[in-house]
């Protein structure tokens, strides 16, 4: 804000300069609204008097010397003759205004300085800052802001409301915190002074007519609570910046119209460095309230939200902190409850009072307890989190007062001035547990770090290791300084009054005043227990708010022991037995425990052998009491604070174990004798043993030998007790509750392998029928077996309970097997061979599988299909084996065959058993050549296949491993050998290479032997070969035909031809080995392939005719050309290439070497290069530095005075450049190039020139200016074209576009750089026009290649809005009163609109009325203000638009009241008038009352003068119908008489023997002294003790008043009292 530029440049003679004397004082002019908004420089000489001074600033601002206006402060103290020389400095600030009160109608700047106070220096070292102890130091940075706020509040009379808002919704800006107080603001040089680093509260100066004044220490009051807390000129800007990196200060004092504004920042320093400025300097923003109008930036809109709350506060400092580190705001959110909890701890007593939240104490406001700190914080998406500190209940203070049972106050006074009220409260320890609270902030203080882990402690000791005392400074928490103790409260070495671990059960709080140092962030005293520990410190205890001087030590252990007596609830140990160790325990528990036989307990007693009972347990425990355990070395009786008990489980016959639990968990409440009997029912009901029966038959009976599958009938089982009663639940309800009994069957096998459960079954009592299991026809084993029924629990199928075991039953009996019925046979031993014999084990099996003998003498019979089978015997016995089983026939391949062999035995239940088996061939015997016949006739050069069979005896093919075939030639040299392996498949074919023999001319026999070498008993086979000659082809040539001769082209020729002309009479011929040449046949020529063409003609081929060869047009492809023969005897091929040759001149050819646009204004860049070709365009050197003359350029619009053609001789090509035309419009231009008769054409683009120019597109003429209503928005949307200098468009894109326009125009959407697309528009789009009334203008720029491109200037002008209501009118009789009861008069209200017309077809709802009574809280309206509607029209009201509010009533109770008229514009938003003070004074006078109304007086004719008292100091006033004090102007006199119930009787006289007393009235009250009566007649004091009446008498006053403007007239009037 400092760096904002408000206003125009500054004028004077200087700043500054004041070396001679001179003072610079800085003028803002601000009377009217129109003037500058820039300040003036002003030398003042040093002998200058106000007058001249006055002079000179009408000179200077050219105002005529008698016109009316007040030069004042920023501080708006008027500058006078007498105070001028004091308030004129130099570099100050002034205003010109019409009047003191006057408004500023624009905001200011104040130039200050905020150096660095030399305290920074000289205490450094004192206080210098840390952060830490483990603790996050963000909580007390933000205690640094609240301290400023209590002190600013100090003074308030009311409620001091301190806010500190978290605003961290992204919508509304970057992350901020704000603390805001309602307290008395600062003016612009206690702001300047706020800013001055280490400027304390002793050294700060007020403001300018305050300077030589002093700092005033408070009065002492209880705990110090005298916000006297914001005290070294450091912490509120140390914790600022450590908070966050910029401060925006706002405040206003109560008694001023400004709001000053101050920013520091961290950006704001280093910029200032880096340019070498002055660092501690800047301008204090002096403006009117809720003026938002400087806050432009974004990141900062909620600014305006807290701004626009100004208006409803008379005074106020706000603290904005932005640029918030992002660990901190990670705190603040995710710790909300934390560090909230730790703000109440460091004020509790500011904000609870000086006693504490107390539970029972009274919640009303006082002075010491008015303060409401609420912690707000506002997140995007979610529920703002709104807390005030009075409401959280779990602070530590509240914790140790509310825990507390009795409290220890006293006083310590140091050298010096030096105070510290102290208090110790008293936690005590209620049977099994301490009360001392814990911190669930911090569990690392209860923790023992240094505790040795060898060592057991028993019971912990309530405050640990924590130090005794919190120390709190001037009433605000020191968080990280606390006292440990002090000589007096400190546990005694010998056994004192009261036992060690009362010491332990103690917390404290010390409250020091000011006169002990803390460090400047408040985070630790500097002295304070040195202080405290000196041998003069002086402590005396506070009873009954009274110091008493006495021995304190003696005090305190007095306190402590009665406290122990009184609150402490422990367990007395007696009986004492010895001391013992417990190896049942870890090592470190084990010892040394002392036993105990009994123990009183809260009045009742303990001890072995009782039957008691446990809570808290689970299950619960029943038994006798065996000892008690105490931890500890002790001898005899002593009182401790728990312990152990031991228990035997009853009944012992049911429970034999001995539990160990906490005393604490005996139940105190049961009686002895519902523990005994409980014990005796559990005996009784117990389960005994079990009853089977067997309903269906088939009874097992015990040590019976069953065959196998021999069902197991049915079985009916119930469960007996010792009273031979069914049961079906365990008995009794302890231990958990009532158990279900389960029956668990089981059937055991015993097997070598252990005993195996085949069959285990649950039965579940059915309620109307006993426990049952089925029939069981599944026991088919061999073996020995056990029937096992077991009574079970149902939770854990427990057999035992208790240790005992549950009734069961077992039956024992075997299993055998039974006769054979079946059998089975596995061949497991393949392969299986034609004619190899194998065996086939049999197994025989009763019909359960069991294992069986063959009794009869039974042949098997065979059966396969296709095969005959032979066996040699069958072996009897247990191990059957059928031996030498040969199976013969075809099988088909050497894979073999699959077949199902079938063995029959008959006269077996299962006579047959069947299984596949895989029979392959058998060992070779025979091998089979193929062809069968004995000579063979072959041609030399090609190889003979045999197919070769090896057989078995039944001729099926057959294969075993290495079976290979050879077959071997002879009658020749280097003849083949023939290799084939029949290992896999037992056939082949049996070939090899070629047989080849050289220079053979005629017919040859060779000898072929087939034989296998590794079967030698295979007779080998022998074949006769008779070879002939080869007749293949051996050789191919290519031939060119031109007329009668025929040119042969050698392979891999190279051949030139014309470009794109045809070769004809292509010819080839073929010759075999011997030279001859081989006649071409269909076969032959099928195998001939040619690569220039895909189709053939084979008649042409035939004929020894090749397709002709198309040459390719371009000189620079070549063509390969190739003609090949290939059969399964040879590959042949013959090839040449074809070089292609230019041919004539045919066209000209121009080529465009760079890009094809040229902007208009430049040259093309880049060349045309112009060759000639031929018909294909191959390049002919035509060209010549001659041909030059000859070329031809032409286009339309051409410039041709920058032409430039160019020979090149390397290329044999021209070149042109200097491309270029007149400008024009953009388009394609089209360039001829002519030479002898060729031509060609070249087209290039011509686009505009480079951006220079502006302009708008579907815009309306700008020589007038545009009419547009405020608010609303621009009729066409603004967009921009950028253009050359020719007014053409210039597509550039990616130019930034801006809008200039007065910071006071402002434009929605928010001005935004744009960038133009594609067709070098930008659309800034349609704009909303917020802006004073009158004429604005803006200016569109671009900035294309770091220049600035100005556009047209657009000229606005902006008219009011007739529909947008900005004010409401209210016009009423100002002169009028407004007596209580009354009614108000009329009030005329309109809404006025920016036009300043008036708005009409307004819903009347809309409008509303509120009033309420004014309070010290602030003129806000508060939730319970009286709200009225207005009334219907009349017929003779005024014109439409008017709201009327008539007949109101006036409260009753006469005060200032506040009335105040909203306009609901929509459901958020109220226009509200300006607030109505209206004094509500008392109506018309009716009666004479007394201010407390006396009892009936009653008087007696006795001589004392207390019975004969009428009435004592009676204070009459008259008030009006509602009891208001009213009739303050009168005057008069107030008679007294006494009057009796009966006229006739004698009624008493007045002391000097008088009816009637006159009293003067004055100012509408009187005031009546003790009046007795003088009793005379029956009444008379001889008569004493025998009145006949006992009058009693009413005094009934007649009150006389004058006329203050009348003295002779008077007026009588009764009024009764």
């Amino acid at each position: 804000m400092a760096a904002a530029d408000d206003g125009g440049p500054s004028v004077g003679t200087g700043e500054g300069d004041g070396g001679d004397g001179s003072r610079t004082v800085y003028l803002f002019d601000r009377r009217e609204k129109e003037s500058e908004l820039g300040d003036r420089a002003l030398q003042v000489t040093e002998r200058s008097d106000f007058a001249a001074f006055r002079a000179s600033v009408c000179q200077t601002l050219g105002i005529s010397p008698e016109e009316k206006f007040v030069i004042t402060t920023t501080s708006r103290k008027e500058i006078t003759c007498d105070n001028f020389d004091e308030t004129v400095k130099d570099g100050v600030t002034l205003y010109l205004l019409q009047s003191v009160s006057q408004l500023l109608l624009t905001a200011t700047k104040e130039r200050i300085d905020f150096l660095p106070h030399y305290d920074t220096l000289v205490k450094s070292g004192m206080y210098e800052y840390y952060a830490s102890e483990g603790q996050n130091p963000l909580p007390f940075a933000l205690a640094e802001l609240i301290d400023n706020s209590l002190s600013a509040t100090s003074r308030n009379t009311g409620v001091r409301r301190i806010q500190i808002k978290l605003h961290f919704d992204e919508t509304q800006g970057k992350p901020a915190v704000a603390v805001i107080d309602n307290g008395r603001g600062m003016t612009s040089k206690q702001l300047n002074n706020w800013a001055v680093y280490r400027l304390s509260k002793f050294t700060r100066q007020g403001d300018f007519e305050s300077d030589h004044s002093g700092y005033v220490r408070p009065l002492p009051v209880p705990r110090s609570l005298n916000s006297d807390i914001s005290y070294f000129g450091v912490g509120g800007k140390q914790a600022v910046f450590f908070v966050g990196q910029s401060a925006r200060m706002i405040s206003k004092p109560a008694d001023s119209q400004d709001v000053h504004e101050l920013v520091l920042s961290k950006e704001d320093f280093e910029k200032k460095e880096k340019n070498k400025e002055a660092i501690y300097s800047g301008y204090i923003r002096n403006r009117k309230p809720s003026d938002s109008v400087h806050i432009t930036n974004d990141d900062e809109r909620f600014l305006h939200h807290l701004i626009s709350e100004e208006k409803e506060k008379d005074s106020f400092t706000a603290v904005v902190i932005t640029g918030v580190q992002p660990e901190h705001i990670q705190y603040l959110k995710n710790y909300f409850l934390l560090w909230t909890r730790q703000l109440t701890h460091i004020y509790h007593y500011y904000i609870h009072g000086p006693k504490g939240n107390e539970k029972r104490a009274s919640k009303e406001v006082g002075p010491f307890n008015n303060i409401d700190i609420e912690i707000s914080m506002f997140e995007k998406g979610k529920t703002p989190k709104i807390i005030n500190l009075r409401e959280i209940q779990d602070d530590m203070q509240t914790l140790y007062i509310n825990t507390a049972a009795d409290s220890f106050e006293f006083k310590a006074h140091v050298e010096g001035d030096g105070v510290v009220e102290g208090i110790i409260r008293y936690h005590p320890f209620l049977y099994d547990r301490e009360t001392y609270p814990d911190d669930p902030c911090f569990p690392s203080k209860l923790k023992d770090e240094d505790d040795d882990d060898d060592c057991f402690i028993l019971e912990k000791a309530a405050r640990g290791k924590r130090p005794i005392f919190e120390c709190f400074w001037n009433g605000r928490l020191i968080p990280y300084t606390s006292v440990e103790d002090f000589d007096w409260c400190t546990p005694p070495k010998k056994r004192g009054l009261a036992p060690i671990e009362c010491y332990n059960r103690i917390s404290g709080a010390l409250f020091t005043n000011d006169k002990f140092q803390v460090s400047t962030n408040k985070l630790t005293f500097m002295d304070l227990e040195l202080k405290l520990k000196d041998k003069n410190t002086l402590f005396t205890r506070i009873l009954n708010g009274q110091e008493q001087r006495m021995k304190i030590d003696r005090e305190f252990a007095l306190w402590l022991k009665d406290c122990h007596e009184k609150y402490d609830k422990q367990i007395k140990f007696t009986l004492f037995k010895g001391i013992i160790t417990r190896p049942d325990l870890p090592s470190k528990k084990q010892g040394p425990w002392a036993t105990y036989s009994a123990i009183e307990w809260d009045g009742k007693i303990y001890k072995a052998g009782q039957l008691v009972k446990t809570i808290k347990t689970l299950p619960l425990f029943y038994g006798s009491i065996v000892k008690f355990f105490l931890y500890g070395d002790h001898d005899g009786e002593v009182y401790a604070t728990g312990g152990e008990v031991q228990i035997a489980m009853e009944p012992q016959a049911l429970y034999d174990e001995i539990k160990t639990v906490p005393i604490a968990k005996l139940d105190r409440t049961v009686a002895e004798k519902a523990v005994k009997k409980y014990v005796e029912d559990e005996m009784a009901r117990l389960p005994d043993r079990l009853s089977v029966t067997w309903p269906e038959g088939d009874e097992l009976l015990p040590n019976e030998i069953r065959p196998a599958g021999t069902p197991i009938g049915a079985l009916r089982i119930e469960i007996l007790n010792k009273k031979g009663e069914a049961m079906q639940k365990l008995p009794g309800t302890s231990h958990g509750g009532s158990k279900k009994l389960l029956v668990e069957l089981k059937v055991i096998l015993h097997s070598p392998n252990g005993n195996k459960e085949i069959i285990s079954h649950i039965s579940q009592h059915g309620g109307k029928w006993p426990y049952w299991f089925k029939k069981m026809e599944n026991i088919q084993k061999l073996g020995n077996y056990t029937l096992k029924l077991q009574v079970v629990l149902n939770e854990s199928n427990a057999d035992t309970y208790a240790g005992r075991p549950l009734p069961s039953k077992a039956i024992k009996f075997s299993v055998k097997e039974g006769k054979p019925e079946k059998f089975s046979f596995d061949l497991s031993d393949p392969p299986y061979r034609v004619g190899v014999p194998f065996n086939i084990p049999l197994e025989f099996q009763d019909e359960f599988g069991h294992t069986s003998q063959l009794s009869t003498d039974i042949q098997p019979v065979f059966e396969a299909s296709g095969l005959s089978l032979h066996y040699e015997e069958i072996t009897n016995g247990p191990n059957c084996v059928i031996r030498g089983v040969t199976a013969k026939g075809p099988v088909n391949s050497c894979q073999g065959k699959n077949f199902t062999l079938k063995v029959i035995f008959p006269g077996l239940k299962e006579d047959y058993h069947s299984q596949k088996i895989r029979l392959l061939p058998g060992p070779p015997h025979r091998l089979k050549v193929k062809p069968d016949s004995e000579i063979l006739v072959i041609e030399n050069g090609t190889a003979f296949p045999f197919q070769v069979e090896v057989l078995d005896e039944s001729d099926n093919i057959t294969a075993q491993p290495k079976l290979i075939v050879h077959c071997k030639f002879s009658g020749a040299p280097n003849l083949p050998l023939y290799v084939v392996d029949c290992s896999s498949s037992g056939t082949s074919i049996l070939s090899g290479p070629a047989i080849q023999v050289q220079n053979i001319k005629k017919d040859q026999t060779l000898k072929a032997k087939i034989e296998i070498p590794s079967c030698k008993d295979v007779a080998p086979v022998e074949k006769t070969i008779k070879l002939l000659p080869s007749s293949h082809v051996a050789r191919l040539q290519i031939f060119s035909v031109e007329g009668q001769k025929a040119i042969q082209i050698k392979h891999q020729d190279e051949v030139n031809w014309i470009a794109g002309d045809t070769m004809h009479n292509l010819i080839f011929q073929m010759y075999d080995e011997g030279e001859r040449e081989i006649h071409i046949t269909s076969a032959l020529a099928e195998k001939i392939k040619v690569n220039w063409t895909p189709e053939i003609n084979k008649e042409h081929l035939l004929q020894g005719l090749l397709p002709d060869v198309q040459v390719p047009t371009s000189v620079k492809d070549m063509r390969y050309c190739q003609v090949s023969f290939q059969d399964d005897h040879v590959s042949l091929e013959s090839s040449f290439t074809v070089r292609p040759l230019p041919d004539e001149p045919k066209h000209l050819k121009c080529e465009l070497k760079g890009g094809k646009t040229v902007q208009m204004g430049q040259e093309l860049q880049g060349e045309i290069v112009i060759i000639v070709t031929d018909q294909y365009g191959n390049q002919i050197q035509a060209f010549s530095p001659s041909s030059l003359s000859s070329l031809g350029i032409a286009g339309i619009g051409l410039d041709s005075s920058h032409l430039k053609t160019t020979f090149q001789e390397n290329t044999q090509s021209i070149s042109v450049r200097g491309i270029k035309f007149i400008p024009g419009p953009p388009g394609n231009k089209d360039l001829c190039f002519t030479w002898r008769e060729f031509s060609d054409f070249i087209r290039v683009q011509l686009i505009s020139g480079p951006p220079a120019k502006l302009l708008l597109v579907d815009w309306p003429e700008l020589k007038e200016s545009i009419p547009v209503i405020n608010g609303r928005e621009l009729q066409n949307p603004l967009i921009v074209q950028l253009c050359d200098q020719w007014d053409n468009p210039a597509l550039v894109p990616q130019v930034k576009i801006s809008l200039i326009k007065a910071n006071n125009l402002k434009l929605t959407p928010s001005n935004q750089q744009h960038k133009t697309d594609e067709r070098g528009r930008a659309n800034l789009g349609v704009f909303s026009v917020y802006a004073p009334r009158g004429e604005h203008i803006m200016q569109v720029k671009a900035i294309y290649n770091k220049n600035t491109i100005e556009g047209p200037i657009i000229k606005l002008m902006i008219l009011p809005d007739p529909e947008k209501p900005v004010r409401l009118n209210v016009k009423y009789d100002k002169d009028a009163s407004f007596l209580a009861g009354g009614i108000f008069t009329d009030f005329m209200i309109t809404v006025i609109s920016e036009d300043d017309s008036i708005i009409k077809n307004i819903n009347p709802a809309r409008i509303s009325m509120k009033m309420w009574k004014l309070s010290n809280s602030g003129n806000r309206p508060p939730a319970n203000a009286e709200i009225f509607s207005c009334n219907k029209i009349k017929d003779n009201d005024k014109e439409d638009g008017c709201f009327y509010f008539r007949d109101k009533a006036i409260p009753n109770k006469v005060g200032t009241y506040c009335i105040q008229f909203g306009f609901m514009m929509d459901k958020a938003n109220i226009l509200n008038s300006e607030q109505i003070i209206v004094d509500v004074l008392p109506n018309q006078p009716v009666k004479l009352v007394p201010e407390i109304q006396p009892a009936t007086p009653a008087v007696s004719n006795v001589r004392s003068v207390a019975s004969r008292t009428l009435v004592k100091d009676l204070y009459l006033r008259i008030t009006d119908d509602y009891n208001n004090h009213t009739g303050i102007d009168l005057v008069g006199t107030v008679m007294a008489t006494i009057k009796g119930s009966n006229e006739e009787d004698d009624t008493p006289l007045f002391i000097g023997k008088v009816r009637t007393l006159e009293f003067p009235f004055v100012k509408g009250s009187a005031e009546i002294t003790a009046q007795r009566p003088w009793l005379t007649g029956p009444a008379a004091p001889q008569h004493v003790g025998s009145s006949r009446t006992g009058a009693r008498t009413r005094v009934p006053c007649i009150g006389r008043r004058t006329l203050n403007h009348c003295a002779t007239r008077e007026t009588r009037k009764s009024f009764l009292i």
